[in-house]
Parts: structure tokens; C-alpha cells; sequence
């Protein structure tokens, strides 16, 4: 079985794990602020913790996003360091993938929709069914405002934009549902085993928003476009 060490930043809390066959440990840090100095530390306690060496591991996964764009650039980044040093392939993972996971394994969903805070006034999200344990999109992952959230059928609903904007989410949902190592490191063992890695050098970031923020006119423009059709 593959060893996999993970890392997951794309919100407010950081994890890390390590993977070897089915038993998983993890470490957890929050605050975004101190996300890049908490990571590297988590990893080596899991690595002393699991007695082996970072070459030892089969694969570096990370949370590609989306997420805070500053989470995931650390959690690539971090990522494409550790793969480096130790000679490994990387395995990006998609947050919302990894949310779907959550939902399943601690809820028993069979349809999951996924709704992370995106800020601005949106969301990510996308919809799940599960194929042998494994999340497979119905919906995928893309932007937008949360009025726009259209799920198929009757799934599950997850994630802390259930609660930023409850209003459009009047059914509720497990809103504690959020990224974490250890759904990124049982995905990537999957992805790992069907080939389905890269470089350090071709991982990269999911952002699925272009910018960080709008402008002041963008958001006079916004502001009057809303008043216009209320």
C-alpha cells in the first residue's frame, strides 16, 4: 500500500496527514495567518510520529483548491517543495472532492452538494454521488452567487457557505464540514494507484476565481445592479 503525506490549507484550518494503507494520522493548526509555519513542524512530527523518512513516502498530495487563494498557494507550494526534496510526484486534489469525502464517511451521504465560502458575496460548490467510496462529480466544482447553487435532486448539502449566506440555504446542512489532509491523502492513494500524478513542477493551484478582489467601481457596479433588481 502507498504512503501518502497530505497537506490541506485551502481555509482557515490547516491539516496534515500521513497515509499508509488504511491507517491514517494527522495534525491540525488554525488561523491563515501562520498556515506556512505551521505546515512544515505538522509534517515532521507526522514523519517522526510514523518512524519514516519523507523518501520513504510514495507521493506528496495537496488541496489544489478552491479556497482561500492564499491557502492554496502554501499548500501547493509546501507540496512542490517536499516532492522535490524527497524525489516524489505530486497528487493534486480538489478541495470540494475532499469535503465530499467528509460528508460521506462521517454522515453516510450518498448525494453530496459541497458549499464552500468563497468571500464576495459567492461560493464554490459542487455535487457528488458515490461510486465505490469514491466522490464523483455530478456537478462540477464552479463559482458563483449562492441564489445560483442549483443541485439535481434532494443531495446532502455541506460546508461553511451554509451558514456565511443561511438565506439561500434555508434547508441547512452539516456546515462543520471542511477540507482536511486526511480526505486529500485517501483520494490521492486512488489517484496514486491509477496513475494519476504529476511533477512537483506541473502542480498547480485550482483557483476558479481570476482575481482577489474587486475593484471600487466593480463594486459600485455590483452594489447598483443589486438595487436595480430588488
Amino acid at each position: 500500500m502507498p504512503i501518502i503525506l497530505a497537506i490541506e490549507t485551502s481555509s482557515e484550518t490547516a491539516s496534515c496527514a500521513l497515509l499508509r494503507g488504511d491507517a491514517v494520522i494527522s495534525r491540525v493548526s488554525s488561523g491563515v495567518r501562520t498556515h506556512s509555519q505551521a505546515v512544515l513542524p505538522m509534517v515532521q512530527e507526522l514523519l517522526a510520529e510514523a518512524g519514516v523518512a519523507l523518501a520513504d513516502c510514495d507521493a506528496v498530495a495537496f488541496g489544489s483548491g478552491p479556497g482561500s487563494f492564499t491557502g492554496v498557494r502554501t499548500a501547493c507550494g509546501v507540496a512542490q517543495g517536499l516532492a522535490f526534496g524527497g524525489k516524489l510526484p505530486a497528487v493534486p486534489v480538489v478541495t470540494l472532492d475532499a469535503m465530499a469525502l467528509a460528508c460521506h464517511q462521517q454522515h453516510g451521504a450518498a448525494e453530496v452538494l459541497v458549499v464552500l465560502d468563497a468571500r464576495m458575496g459567492e461560493v464554490y460548490w459542487a455535487q457528488y454521488r458515490f461510486e465505490d467510496g469514491v466522490p464523483v462529480a455530478v456537478l462540477p466544482p464552479v463559482l458563483s452567487a449562492p441564489a445560483d447553487v442549483r443541485p439535481q435532486g434532494a443531495p446532502v448539502a455541506c460546508g461553511n457557505g451554509l451558514t456565511a449566506y443561511a438565506e439561500a440555504f434555508p434547508a441547512g446542512g452539516f456546515a462543520e464540514v471542511m477540507p482536511h489532509a486526511e480526505q486529500v491523502a485517501q483520494l490521492a492513494a486512488v489517484a496514486f494507484a491509477a496513475g494519476r500524478t504529476v511533477t512537483a513542477a506541473e502542480a498547480q493551484p485550482l483557483y476558479l476565481r481570476n482575481k482577489v478582489a474587486y475593484t471600487q467601481a466593480e463594486r459600485r457596479d455590483m452594489a447598483a445592479a443589486k438595487d436595480g433588481g430588488a
